[in-house]
């Protein structure tokens, strides 16, 4: 009892400190802009006229706020212990039903939110997958799978990723998944996660490790912010396959890499085959291999027999 009152103290103490700091940053960032307003009218001169120095053979540019985000995800992945499995995943029948649903409706359906249908169901299989650790070096296993997934958004003029938290996605279908994820990337300032996420990034480093210090240990805050499973697609945006290798601070990684056309056997027969490139990353911590192989069969297995898919 006395250390959960401890535990629950010290969460207190970091969001009171948090909110504290919310304030005094609105008005640092105020006073910060005003000056940066008239640094500008300063270098452009009188006339507006740019000044010698912007003839520098070279230019500089803010790094987006959205960016602090990349910077704590590097710091806390380098505290787990992760193995990662290459994985080569024959996904033709699936993007013929996908092909088929447009021909016919005229809708494309989301390659991810198949991918991460798969997967919730999956570690709903081998639950193991999606534990999170708390502070009593418990493992702590939830009925439902959680799955954070990154999409690129545009905001303040520059394109960064922003997460975005589907709850319970073991026990929903495919198009109810699709649909948020549509819904999320039309308005992506919209969402709790980037609501959350413009003021929490004004905090200075130190407050943004002790917020996570803390509730990376307490498993039911964790689950408010954020998962223990993460997927990420950089396939969507290159050609041809490749396994991307991320730097996971999850339980559960699963990137997405690209799709590329090669000859497979089905039959007995050779034929062209569209393949997948994911990489299956798992903290080896909470997970060991033999069970981390059983989960990406069944997954594997999901994904080649196009499930949850509208005509499947």
């Amino acid at each position: 009892m006395t250390a959960k009152r401890t535990t629950a103290g010290a969460a207190l103490s970091v969001l009171v400190a948090l909110l504290g700091y919310l304030v005094y940053a609105r008005r640092w960032r105020a006073m910060r802009g005003a000056k940066d307003d008239e640094a500008k009218r300063r270098a452009n001169g009188a006339d507006g006229a740019p000044s010698a120095a912007q003839d520098e053979p070279f230019f500089t540019e803010p790094i987006p706020k959205m960016r602090r985000f990349a910077f704590d995800a590097g710091h806390l992945g380098r505290q787990r212990h992760i193995i990662h499995g290459l994985l080569e995943v024959d996904v033709t029948e699936a993007r013929a039903v996908i092909r088929a649903h447009k021909e016919r409706t005229g809708e494309t359906l989301s390659f991810t939110a198949f991918i991460i249908t798969c997967l919730a169901k999956a570690a709903e299989s081998h639950p193991h997958v999606h534990a999170y650790r708390d502070w009593r070096n418990r493992l702590v296993i939830f009925q439902d799978v959680n799955v954070n997934t990154m999409m690129e958004v545009e905001i303040e003029g520059h394109k960064v990723p922003m997460p975005h938290i589907l709850k319970a996605v073991n026990r929903r279908s495919f198009r109810e998944v699709h649909d948020e994820l549509r819904s999320s990337r039309a308005a992506p300032e919209e969402t709790a996660e980037s609501r959350f996420m413009r003021g929490f990034l004004l905090l200075p480093t130190f407050l943004r490790h002790a917020f996570y210090w803390v509730v990376m240990r307490v498993p039911h805050l964790f689950r408010a912010y954020s998962s223990s499973v993460l997927v990420t697609a950089v396939g969507m945006f290159g050609r041809g396959g490749g396994w991307g290798i991320p730097m996971p601070n999850f339980t559960l990684t699963v990137t997405v890499g690209g799709i590329e056309e090669k000859p497979g056997v089905v039959d007995g027969k050779i034929e062209i085959r569209e393949y997948l490139d994911l990489t299956v990353s798992i903290d080896h911590d909470i997970v060991d291999g033999a069970p981390a192989a059983r989960f990406a069969n069944t997954f594997r297995e999901l994904i080649e027999s196009a499930y949850g898919l509208p005509g499947a």
